[in-house]
């Protein structure tokens, strides 16, 4: 089942981004990675700014099992903090949460990921996204994210084709 979240879905959501987000180390540049790699403070700062997080519950134990966030920036549906419990990866919840996610975005869809993130850009491009230029990608991040320089150096940008 997919629901958005809710207060009391705070620490799960941490905590599932912080789990899942291990994939990310060594892959992405050092001077990038961080534990935990989204601290609480960090995950109010981004919901404050407008991220509205959806989870996944397990069918069965109804524990959560995935998280997604969707965010309008002016004239764009930006996807964010796409994470699935290690273990529970392969089974489709990624896919479900984007597809369910789809559904309320009235604007073009832009992603951010990381570059060296072959498996988050493979599934990105399996749901129907391509990675756009590297001119593009630099433009899109400067206007609708707010990274820092090292992170557009290090990322690319995705769109729904």
């Amino acid at each position: 089942m997919i629901r958005q979240s809710n207060d009391e879905d705070f620490e799960s959501i941490c905590s599932i981004i912080n789990e899942s987000a291990r994939a990310y180390k060594g892959i992405i540049p050092d001077d990038r990675w961080k534990d935990p790699y989204m601290s609480k403070e960090e995950l109010s700062h981004e919901i404050r700014e407008g991220v509205v997080f959806w989870v996944y519950l397990d069918k069965v134990s109804s524990e959560m099992a995935g998280v997604m966030g969707i965010q309008n920036v002016r004239d764009v549906t930006l996807i964010r903090h796409s994470y699935v419990l290690t273990s529970e990866r392969g089974k489709g919840i990624g896919s479900e949460l984007l597809n369910y996610l789809r559904m309320f975005a009235v604007l073009p869809i832009l992603i951010g990921t990381w570059a060296d993130a072959d498996w988050a850009i493979r599934f990105y491009e399996k749901n129907g996204f391509r990675i756009v230029s590297p001119d593009e990608k630099k433009r899109l991040l400067k206007e609708y994210w707010t990274i820092p320089d090292r992170q557009v150096e290090t990322s690319v940008v995705l769109r729904e084709i």
